[in-house]
């Protein structure tokens, strides 16, 4: 047995185990849910196990509460097979009143999903992400946000890596099973991701045949518009090249799809209450729950990065959302973004449970990108009303560089191969 590699989400699990009966862990396939939640389960039941999987379907028919027989807390791996369970599970814990009963995970909505009851209160759901670069090895760690939440003042850091490294972290993705493989091994189990997805899972969410051809252009026009709030109007001129009879009904019915396949990932906007009466834009900005979607979509590999820094730049953005939103959610808190009318913007907004936040930008590239990051980041600090919203717990511009350190504006500047949560 492959020697697991802790996730950050565990801390997160044990804790909702002692709080509620059940967990449902979310996430896209391949991002490790049914290892970690192996990791706490007694007994498991393995939906998708080929030599008992028709025997438990035709069971959970008739008599679901035969399937939750077994030591606890009993996994039900890949639960949206039997949508009938849900409710058992939900009755069970709410008759027992007792906590950690049941872990579920899911890689897809079930069809189902609209006529089950909520589950809210008895079933929590918890969204696993792919593996941080500091979960799969590949961060010292040596700057914690907890920390600089903390009121730590004083970084240091030295990144290992250089930025050939960074491009191909990118194209490798969080995938645990590309994890500890060589070069080519790692970047043919991107791949297979992406292609499992396009000629797979896309039937898997409501049974509705779809064109892979047709996801393909969509999630290519997606990957051209990363890290940006592209409207469906923007999608849909980039498909109509290849597909001009294509609708945006027709796009929002893929997306929709994808969002049940927990492919993308987008970040809200944050909307604090600001000193000045500038608009602040609230559309989505467009992200993958892992930047190695998007390369595979784009064709492109790690060198192919390195020849073209402005989409380097977008994609070095959506690896930094991910692990960002990985710690951000181990830290109980959530990652937004902001942009106003004048397009000040923050890459980032982390925003703790408890208020206090702090703000990010992230710049690939030179001394003068981050210095012109530390005056937006500074300009923006001032303009947010602090008599509403908490001062900012930091001011962060995270980069590809070599160093962490604390610049003399008091602005932090970190590698985000020196970063964890």
């Amino acid at each position: 047995m492959k020697k697991y590699i802790p996730r950050l989400l565990d801390d997160v699990l044990k804790r909702r185990l002692e709080l509620y009966g059940a967990i449902l862990i979310i996430g896209p396939k391949w991002c490790g849910k049914s290892t970690t939640a192996k990791q706490y389960a007694k007994s498991v039941l393995e939906l998708q196990n080929p030599r008992t999987r028709e025997n438990n379907l035709e069971i959970a028919k008739t008599r679901p509460d035969f399937l939750l027989e077994g030591e606890k807390p009993r996994l039900i791996d890949e639960w949206q097979d039997a949508p009938m369970l849900w409710d058992a599970i939900r009755y069970d814990v709410d008759n027992t009143g007792l906590k950690n009963q049941y872990i579920l995970t899911g890689s897809v909505y079930p069809q189902e999903e609209q006529s089950m009851h909520t589950g809210t209160g008895r079933i929590i759901r918890l969204l696993m992400r792919p593996m941080s670069l500091y979960e799969s090895g590949n961060s010292t760690g040596e700057v914690s946000l907890g920390d600089l939440f903390n009121g730590i003042k004083d970084i240091k850091g030295i990144s290992q890596y250089e930025l050939e490294d960074i491009a191909f972290f990118c194209a490798r993705g969080g995938w645990p099973s590309a994890i500890d493989v060589d070069h080519e091994g790692a970047l043919i189990i991107a791949r297979d991701y992406f292609d499992s997805l396009i000629m797979n899972d896309i039937k898997s969410v409501d049974g509705i045949e779809r064109n892979p051809q047709r996801m393909r252009t969509i999630l290519r026009s997606l990957a051209r518009n990363i890290c940006t709030s592209a409207n469906l109007s923007t999608i849909k001129e980039d498909t109509s090249y290849n597909d001009a009879e294509i609708s945006e009904k027709t796009i929002t019915d893929y997306i929709r799809t994808l969002n049940k396949l927990y492919v993308l990932d987008d970040v809200e906007a944050w909307c604090p209450k600001l000193r000045s009466k500038t608009d602040i834009r609230t559309s989505p900005k467009r992200c993958f729950v892992d930047p190695s979607i998007a390369l595979a979509a784009l064709r492109a590999t790690d060198k192919d990065l390195l020849k073209d820094f402005k989409t380097f730049g977008f994609i070095f953005e959506s690896l930094c959302l991910r692990d960002l939103k990985v710690y951000a959610q181990s830290l109980d808190g959530d990652v937004f973004f902001y942009r106003d009318k004048n397009d000040l913007e923050c890459d980032a907004i982390i925003h703790l449970k408890d208020g206090r936040w702090g703000a990010v930008e992230v710049k690939i590239g030179s001394e003068d990108a981050i210095n012109e990051a530390a005056r937006n980041l500074l300009k923006f600090s001032n303009i947010v009303d602090t008599d509403e919203v908490n001062k900012p717990s930091f001011l962060m511009v995270i980069t590809a560089g070599k160093y962490a350190y604390r610049r003399e504006d008091s602005v932090y500047v970190v590698p985000i191969t020196t970063l964890k949560n």
